[in-house]
């Protein structure tokens, strides 16, 4: 008689995670450790304090500002061109980092169920770059962009079109996929009521067309699907 089944082994479930996106929370996440250590003393200067999260900010965030110096003086240094996409990585507090990063894991291990990885990350870094681009031009905002939540809501973007096209196959009301996006705009309007408007919600918002736009031609086949629709015009 056997003593027992032999185990079946147990699949880690960050196996799941596509790789890119673990880089992404690393290299997020990465960066607070340095803040933290930091703060403590262990390396830099004596002082601690904010000095360093005080200094990437000023250094990588978005500025609107800096975006209007641009376009005024047609000049597009490259120190300044890389905020577009550094600022996804320079968060206002620990918590904030953390936040940003279980979006990131959850989301992007959703996306990556049905995406490649390159399309994962174009549609996180397409939504940050378009979303910085908005709060730039249609804002007059001293206050800098910074944060990863912009990118985060282009895979919420691209996780509302995976609903949106399964909701359309299975012959279902495909407004239900936008039932998520309906539900974090909502909180974003409540807390805006009880702490004041966070102006950041003009770049989440893009950030969530530009996901869901790009899913259009980056889903699989949807690349074929748009050249053929061109040479049928």
């Amino acid at each position: 008689m056997q003593q027992g089944r032999q185990q079946e082994p147990h699949d880690s479930p960050f196996n799941t995670i596509p790789a890119v996106v673990v880089v992404l929370v690393a290299v997020i996440f990465g960066i607070e450790v340095l803040f933290l250590l930091a703060k403590s003393g262990f390396i830099g200067n004596t002082r601690g304090g904010e000095d360093w999260r005080i200094f990437a900010i000023q250094r990588f965030a978005f500025s609107g500002e800096i975006l209007a110096w641009m376009i005024e003086t047609g000049r597009w240094p490259l120190d300044n061109l890389q905020r577009f996409v550094t600022y996804l990585f320079v968060h206002a507090s620990f918590t904030h980092a953390v936040m940003v990063c279980v979006f990131i894991l959850a989301l992007g291990k959703m996306v990556g169920e049905t995406f490649s990885q390159l399309a994962v990350v174009a549609v996180f870094f397409g939504g940050g770059i378009a979303g910085a681009l908005s709060y730039g031009l249609l804002l007059d905002n001293p206050y800098p962009l910074l944060g990863g939540y912009p990118g985060v809501y282009g895979l919420i973007g691209a996780f509302t079109y995976i609903l949106w096209v399964g909701l359309g196959r299975a012959g279902q009301n495909q407004l239900q996929a936008f039932r998520l996006i309906g539900f974090l705009l909502g909180i974003q309007l409540l807390f805006g009521l009880i702490f004041g408007s966070n102006l950041a919600w003009v770049a989440e918002l893009t950030g969530f067309v530009t996901g869901f736009a790009l899913s259009g031609v980056l889903s699989p086949g949807g690349w074929a699907q748009l050249l053929q629709r061109l040479r049928q015009r």
